[in-house]
């Protein structure tokens, strides 16, 4: 679009309707021009076509946690082979846009001046190449491998990890007793009595034997359906830590999507005209809303239904405690 763009904004300089407009548009297109924009433009592109991948498995609502602690390697070393060594192919690829446009490019070894704020000293002179690669390139990318590594960093990672053991793809394969007791004394030791650490073990050599042949509990593709297996075959009484450990992976925030997703849908209900609901009302319109396709499978008639017949066995409730 870039070609569009800079026409358009010609016929705008050139044909605009009032002065300023003409005068704004002018402006943008300079900067569109500047070598510093399209250098720019294309760092952008290069990190974000490197971490794309990861960011839209941060945002699915059923979390693959081990593919995603993958990605999390692979991006953070595709952005250090680019930080490390990328450099040339990069510059090379940026005249070759500017060459094509047929725009000036400037002397990468010339002495870089700062347009805006004090002139640099003497001592602190450098080129135009070195602003572009320290300055910038190498700058924004030590900023993404910072953010990388304080939101996923080694502590979380392990945590992550040792979750993945309860995934019962392919017939509980990843399945490992003492990496599961670990977890559970490492990270959830206040859920959890001492006690209850023993009798943990104990109900997964059990676990380990008896649920990877249930027929009801064969190709499960999550442990959010494992959890709910085990509450369908009555199993979660059974083996009741087990299912609390369960829930507690299950409410592990590997990325803040969903909660972001809550809070713009928020913006859509709880209006000015409608700023006075209360919790209970606004959590129940938040829910239908958030899982609509959920919500879809039900029908009018019966809600209608079941609604009436909740009214009858009230009424038979108070008349029997009448009598």
């Amino acid at each position: 679009m870039f070609n569009a763009t800079c026409v358009v904004l010609s016929n705008i300089a050139v044909n605009g309707g009032s002065y300023s407009q003409r005068g704004d548009a002018n402006f943008v297109l300079n900067q569109l021009l500047s070598f510093k924009f399209v250098f720019t433009l294309h760092l952008m592109k290069d990190i974000v076509e490197i971490t794309h991948l990861f960011c839209i498995a941060l945002q699915r609502k059923s979390q693959d946690i081990l593919n995603a602690m993958y990605l999390v390697s692979s991006t953070t070393k595709l952005l250090k082979n680019f930080r490390d060594s990328g450099w040339d192919d990069f510059l090379v690829k940026v005249k070759l846009f500017f060459e094509q446009h047929q725009i000036d490019i400037p002397c990468m070894n010339a002495q870089y001046i700062a347009r805006r704020g004090r002139s640099r000293s003497h001592h602190d002179e450098i080129s135009v190449e070195h602003y572009y690669r320290m300055d910038i390139l190498l700058a924004t990318i030590d900023y993404q491998l910072q953010e990388l590594h304080s939101r996923f960093n080694d502590h979380t990672v392990e945590l992550l990890v040792l979750s993945t053991v309860l995934d019962p793809r392919n017939g509980f394969i990843m399945f490992k007793i003492d990496d599961i007791c670990k977890l559970a004394k490492k990270f959830y030791l206040n859920d959890f009595m001492e006690q209850e650490l023993v009798r943990l073990k104990i109900e997964f050599q059990h676990f380990e034997l008896g649920i990877p042949n249930h027929h009801e509990l064969q190709e499960l593709s999550g442990i959010h359906e494992l959890c709910q297996g085990l509450v369908k075959t009555r199993k979660s009484v059974i083996y009741s830590l087990i299912d609390r450990l369960i829930r507690l992976v299950l409410t592990l925030p590997v990325s803040t999507a969903i909660t972001e997703w809550a809070f713009s849908i928020m913006k859509i209900i709880k209006t000015n005209l409608q700023n006075k609901m209360e919790d209970n009302f606004l959590n129940d319109c938040l829910t239908v809303y958030i899982e609509k396709e959920v919500a879809k499978k039900f029908s009018s008639d019966s809600i209608i239904d079941e609604f009436s017949s909740m009214k009858e066995r009230r009424a038979q409730f108070t008349s029997k405690k009448r009598c």
